[in-house]
């Protein structure tokens, strides 16, 4: 059995439901995933206004600031409670979509600041490299296969794990450069993030794909949209921070 995201792990197994005819039972589609991603996908860029407003139209930074922190820290809080809880996905995965929204309408209006014509670039990047890992995994270019499985989950627990020393470091007052510098080695940190990051699609289409196959229930749509976010949204994030360091140079 494949696993999905490290951060999800495997629940279908314990949903599966016994086979009927589809008119009997409302089970989880490919179909029914795309569109509800989607769906979370706009409520991201409703979430992104009241940020996007208050820093170009108030100039409010410490609205700014407030609105980064509830979306940062409710979305990760909301994100533990959908991993925890699947069933209620299809309540909280819109509420993830929303706070996460309101955390990168900030974090993208200050670099889009910084740096004009950095937002577009970013996005555009980000749903280029989606596509072009959808493209390679429907042709079975990239597979999901327990090594290849094995290799992004530790090479993601691996970026977690540095990421929050860096966190534990910066709160004791001992500035980490490494990953806020423009030197070659920060560059090329992000980029074997971003990698790592693109090739996390491969497990969660994967994790859609098993979940449509073994017929489980219809609200795991919404918790397989909620996995494509969450990598959408790290996806994002790195590559926004990598042109930054770029544009910095």
């Amino acid at each position: 059995m494949r696993t999905s995201n490290p951060v999800f792990g495997n629940r279908f197994q314990r949903y599966a439901q016994p086979a009927l005819p589809l008119e009997q039972a409302e089970v989880m589609t490919v179909e029914g995933t795309a569109t509800k991603t989607g769906l979370l996908l706009f409520l991201v860029l409703i979430g992104a206004l009241p940020s996007w407003y208050a820093f170009y139209a108030l100039v409010d930074l410490p609205l700014v600031f407030l609105l980064l922190l509830v979306g940062t820290i409710g979305g990760l809080v909301v994100a533990l409670l959908t991993v925890f809880r699947p069933r209620w996905a299809a309540a909280t995965a819109p509420a993830y979509a929303i706070l996460e929204g309101l955390a990168l309408g900030a974090l993208s209006a200050v670099f889009e600041y910084a740096y004009p014509g950095i937002l577009f670039q970013a996005v555009a990047l980000t749903f280029g490299v989606f596509a072009l890992v959808l493209v390679l995994y429907q042709f079975r270019v990239l597979r999901a296969t327990p090594r290849f499985v094995m290799g992004i989950v530790a090479a993601t627990l691996g970026i977690m794990f540095v990421y929050l020393i860096g966190i534990v470091l910066t709160l004791f007052g001992v500035p980490v450069f490494f990953f806020l510098d423009a030197s070659p080695l920060s560059i090329g940190f992000s980029l074997f993030v971003v990698a790592i990051a693109a090739l996390n699609f491969v497990l969660d289409f994967a994790f859609i794909e098993e979940g449509a196959a073994q017929r489980a229930p219809k609200h795991m749509e919404w918790y397989g949209a909620f996995g494509l976010l969450v990598t959408l949204v790290w996806l994002y994030v790195e590559i926004l921070r990598l042109l930054g360091k770029l544009r910095s140079r």
